[in-house]
């Protein structure tokens, strides 16, 4: 692990100095190593998947490990769209001038090398790997256990791109043991080679990183996400967003986990939402007003309030007003993604402001939590703490800035 974070020290050096035509070659190449290794990453992730069924993981579980031949050609074509993106480092963040005449600019500057602390995404090693570069950083990748041989498959590839357009095979390397001591050797800092920690993952993760880092830490907590039907929404309009957001795909980060009803709205909206996810396949867990619904809704505990599912079951409580439903966001929500769904504008506009999470939305679905949607073109994670980067972390996120100072021989009285 020292010998790692040495290495990639001194491919971060070069990788900050890289053009952005030289980063961008490099992306193109990466996209084409992991188009060229089709055969070899799935043949790696059918072995991943047959541990985890015989360990008896969960569908969505399983749909989150699981790759095929359209899900790795969307995992290059997203390398590729980083490309895209204008290059995040150099730009002139401010500049002014002071009466001495100093001429000072702000310029973004590459964070160096950033480790990254996943569980078991495969899509997360390219989403991160390519990030890291586009933005002038070298990363060191550890995903779990579970997607081991998917992930080391899939980094092979990208390194294998990166030595094919000139730049060093050390700028994206993923940890190769599924040791749980790595995990320790990186939140120590790799003998000071480690600049930030970047955990994508589950409460246990993300806790374990917060106390034990010693080194600056992008938290990622769980989405603990609410879409809050208001008394003035539109039936329709709220049955669409409430089906999405919970069941697009039940095991991203964005999927929503309890659903909120004005009582104002409730004796026409609570039945047919209850009863459009039941029918969907979605298991509900509600209060004593929910449960009146259908005899397949079950008693919701206080812990549903603050469990992050994951999977096709979402808790439902009837609220008395914007004010119960704010409270209940701020008790149990984990200041991720929350929605409300109403045509009152002020409604809309206090929600938007008071609910203090990186991402707020007005009669939109929460699975819109996603760099991709945000345009930036993929993401390592939503990260919920104040500072630094909040929301989705994309490549302007993972860069911080430096002074430059101009003077015609100035000197300080």
């Amino acid at each position: 692990m020292a010998d790692l974070g040495r290495r990639a020290r001194r491919a971060a050096r070069s990788i900050a100095l890289a053009s952005n035509d030289e980063k961008n070659a490099a992306l193109h190449a990466m996209a084409a190593s992991i188009r060229a290794r089709e055969s070899a990453i799935l043949a790696a992730n059918a072995e991943d998947l047959a541990e985890a069924r015989a360990k008896g993981q969960t569908p969505a579980f399983i749909d989150r490990l699981v790759l095929n031949p359209e899900r790795l050609e969307a995992i290059a074509a997203a390398v590729e769209s980083i490309a895209e993106l204008p290059d995040p480092v150099g730009r002139l963040l401010a500049q002014f001038e002071r009466p001495n005449g100093l001429r000072i600019e702000r310029v973004a500057t590459p964070l160096g090398v950033i480790g990254v602390i996943f569980e078991s995404r495969p899509n997360v090693t390219a989403d991160a790997g390519a990030l890291c570069l586009k933005a002038g950083n070298a990363a060191i990748l550890r995903t779990g256990s579970d997607s081991f041989r998917s992930a080391l498959s899939i980094a092979d590839a990208m390194s294998q791109g990166l030595e094919k357009a000139g730049l060093p095979a050390d700028a994206i390397r993923l940890v190769p043991t599924r040791d749980r001591a790595a995990v320790g050797a990186m939140l120590a800092g790799l003998d000071g080679n480690l600049d930030v920690i970047v955990p994508r993952g589950g409460k246990s993760l993300v806790a374990r990183v917060q106390e034990e880092a010693r080194v600056p830490v992008f938290a990622h907590l769980e989405g603990l996400n609410h879409v809050f039907v208001h008394g003035k929404a539109d039936l329709e309009m709220a049955k669409r967003v409430v089906l999405n957001a919970k069941m697009r795909r039940t095991g991203v980060c964005g999927s929503a986990e309890t659903l909120l009803v004005d009582r104002a709205c409730a004796d026409t909206h609570v039945t047919p939402l209850v009863l459009l996810l039941l029918d969907a396949g979605c298991a509900v867990r509600g209060d004593t007003a929910t449960q009146a619904v259908d005899p397949r809704v079950t008693p919701a505990t206080d812990e549903d309030w603050r469990t992050e599912y994951l999977d096709a079951v979402i808790s439902v409580r009837v609220v008395d007003g914007l004010d119960e439903a704010i409270a209940h966001i701020e008790t149990y929500g984990s200041h991720h993604t929350d929605s409300i769904v109403t045509d009152d504008a002020a409604a809309a506009e206090r929600f938007l402001r008071e609910v203090d999470s990186a991402i707020v939305l007005h009669n939109a679905s929460t699975q819109f939590a996603d760099g991709g949607e945000f345009g930036f073109g993929a993401e390592i994670g939503i990260a919920t703490g104040r500072m630094h980067a909040r929301g989705p972390v994309g490549v302007e996120q993972l860069t911080s800035f430096k002074y430059r100072i101009h003077g015609s021989g100035q000197t300080r009285p």
